[in-house]
């Protein structure tokens, strides 16, 4: 077969696992704004590689405090998918706020931070949720 031919596996993205977390706190959902957009994704979860033998739910912690300088902790597991802009592996868990305040603590990777209403996620995220991401924030905040 020619180097031309489709693939025969999955491509090396949807291999790639990444944890997202889901952080509710007052009423709001936070997202942060990468300096690098992912196609049309600018606002997005704190969210991040999982490392070689580390729990997802783990990755969406350690993910959330080192890009924002929130320590959270996961209350429920939300679902996973293969998302489809990115064709990564994405496991999303909505989490609770333990301490610290929201801030764009890797600031080489994140512009900026922001808690956002329920009215407010369609101008953040105009392409919209993850079902059961969604069904939880109509739920929580909603």
């Amino acid at each position: 077969m020619s180097e031309d031919g489709p693939p025969r596996s999955v491509p090396d993205g949807a291999r790639l696992r990444v944890a997202a977390a889901v952080v509710v706190h007052e009423g709001r959902v936070l997202l942060v704004r990468r300096r690098v957009a992912e196609g049309n994704l600018s606002w997005q979860f704190p969210a991040g590689k999982v490392e070689p033998g580390e729990a997802w739910a783990d990755a969406a912690v350690r993910e959330t405090k080192e890009e924002t300088g929130l320590y959270v902790s996961v209350i429920e597991a939300l679902g996973e998918r293969v998302h489809p802009a990115t064709g990564r592996l994405m496991s999303y868990a909505a989490c609770d706020v333990l301490a610290g305040s929201a801030r764009a603590a890797a600031p080489a990777e994140i512009a900026e931070v922001a808690w956002v209403s329920h009215e407010e996620l369609s101008r953040y995220i105009p392409s919209g949720l993850f079902e059961p991401v969604q069904q939880y924030l109509d739920a929580v905040i909603g």
